[in-house]
């Protein structure tokens, strides 16, 4: 009888010990799973910018860059000089559709810029502005736009959706801001420095419907296209942006 019991006891112990092993391994398999699909998360971003020259960028209807547009420390720095009229703005050379950017940007005190997505490039269109909507770089203290409404505040899908609270830094400080544009969903969201304050519809009736109720009401072309360039809006005030990469969705 004690030898049946001693040897029931072992073999339960045997069968433990085991479960015990078979669940370590599978703890140690989940978690290489997990760091392995982390790893290929972070393989998705892509650069925008290199840090040094701006490769993969071109000027907007130009073929030559202005020089007022520059790489310094890092960073692609829109400087205006007073000598050069009318605006020249940066595009990405590649066209993206649904994807998330993410970037640092800061702003000269009382400036004014703007990142716009699904640009188009063509002569009839002057500004990126015509065809991409854009979220808005502002030094909110002491630009007047920002005294025309929360929608036209940093963070701000412009003239469209404000943001839910003010998160902006300074001007001269860099903000840390993600831009969500996912077609397929039709979603599209801003994270500035670290907080969600503006989501936004991309088409049908409720896109529409913000439209309507902007500046943008009579402009035929504007937001109607899903691919498009990524365009750096010169405003004729000093910008700074760096750090930027883009993941496609």
């Amino acid at each position: 009888m004690k030898r049946s019991i001693i040897l029931t006891c072992s073999i339960l112990a045997i069968l433990s010990s085991c479960k015990d092993v078979e669940k370590k391994e599978e703890n140690i398999a989940k978690t290489e799973t997990e760091e392995k699909m982390t790893e290929d998360k972070q393989e998705e971003w892509q650069e925008l910018f290199n840090g040094e020259n701006l490769d993969g960028w071109k000027a907007y209807n130009s073929d030559k860059i202005s020089e007022q547009w520059k790489v310094e420390d890092g960073a692609i720095v829109f400087s205006p000089m007073k000598k050069v009229k009318g605006s020249e703005n940066l595009i990405t050379t590649e066209e993206f559709e649904s994807f998330e950017l993410s970037l640092e940007w800061k702003i000269s005190e009382g400036g004014n810029s703007g990142i716009m997505w699904a640009v188009q490039e063509k002569k009839e269109f002057g500004e990126p502005y015509i065809t991409g909507p854009e979220i808005q770089v502002l030094d909110n203290k002491r630009h007047p736009d920002a005294k025309n409404g929360e929608d036209r505040t940093a963070g701000a899908l412009y003239d469209l959706v404000a943001p839910s609270q003010d998160v902006s830094k300074a001007a001269g400080e860099w903000n840390k801001e993600v831009i969500h544009i996912d077609y397929e969903n039709n979603t599209g969201w801003v994270e500035l420095n670290g907080t969600k304050i503006v989501e936004f519809p991309l088409h049908g009736e409720k896109w529409q419907e913000l439209v309507n109720n902007s500046k943008f009401k009579d402009w035929k072309e504007f937001g109607t296209t899903r691919k498009g360039h990524i365009a750096l809006q010169d405003h004729g005030d000093k910008v700074w942006f760096r750090n930027l990469k883009i993941r496609k969705l």
